[in-house]
């Protein structure tokens, strides 16, 4: 098993960002219920999911034309999606016009598993925060490297089958600050294949509990008895 780093301090040019380290949070927290909110406002939000894709799946099916992901050898598994504000039911999105800078691609190379995803989730995303553009980069590695990926799904070179309740027990068991309604797969091919796993997250960046509605939609699209988890290539 890969061992990751834990979650660092996030220093910024005004000082140290209070986000806590996992050490600090070992048990998942639940969220108070919310206010009510007005929509699409940086900052107001319930909690974070953070998505990892499955590579393989996106390869198969959406990623043919993309080379810089998916190009025979690169061999990847769970590649960051997009760190993203959520309600609990529904999410923000484009709440400010800020565009992405340029700088932030090369100050966390290899973040993502292809430059375009910079630019867009910076903007659909990010702006929600509230955070500034390098705390929202740093916040998305952080929570990303914390997250210890189960043995099996290291660079699997065989096609392998697993069921929802599997699935989430190898990440509690590789995450011990994990419950199983912290971590909420979908499900590709009407349910057939692995697409990717949210981990969710409190405002503060512990790990948390995903909503009823983010794990109804896992319990929907990954309805079948087991799904394929696909090797990498």
């Amino acid at each position: 098993m890969f061992k990751k780093a834990i979650l660092p301090a996030l220093v910024l040019s005004a000082g140290i960002c209070a986000f806590p380290t996992l050490t600090e949070a070992r048990r998942p927290v639940s969220r108070p219920k919310p206010a009510q909110q007005t929509r699409n406002v940086p900052g107001q939000f319930d909690y974070y999911v953070l998505s990892l894709s499955w590579s393989p799946d996106y390869c198969a099916t959406k990623g043919q034309n993309d080379s810089q992901q998916c190009r025979n050898g690169r061999q990847l598994g769970f590649v960051l999606h997009g760190l993203w504000p959520q309600y609990d039911r529904g999410y923000p999105q484009d709440c400010t016009p800020e565009a992405f800078n340029p700088k932030m691609q090369q100050q966390f190379p290899g973040l993502y598993p292809s430059s375009k995803l910079f630019r867009h989730e910076w903007e659909k995303h990010g702006t929600c925060t509230g955070l500034s553009q390098l705390q929202y980069h740093q916040l998305s590695k952080a929570l990303k490297e914390s997250v210890n990926i189960p043995d099996r799904y290291v660079r699997p070179t065989q096609p392998f089958r697993v069921t929802l309740t599997q699935f989430k027990q190898d990440f509690v068991k590789a995450n011990s600050s994990f419950t199983a309604n912290s971590v909420a797969p979908t499900c590709s091919g009407s349910g057939r294949f692995l697409q990717e796993t949210l981990v969710c997250y409190s405002k503060d960046g512990k790990p948390g509990t995903c909503s009823e509605e983010v794990l109804r939609r896992s319990q929907r699209s990954c309805g079948q008895a087991n799904f394929l988890v696909r090797s990498v290539r």
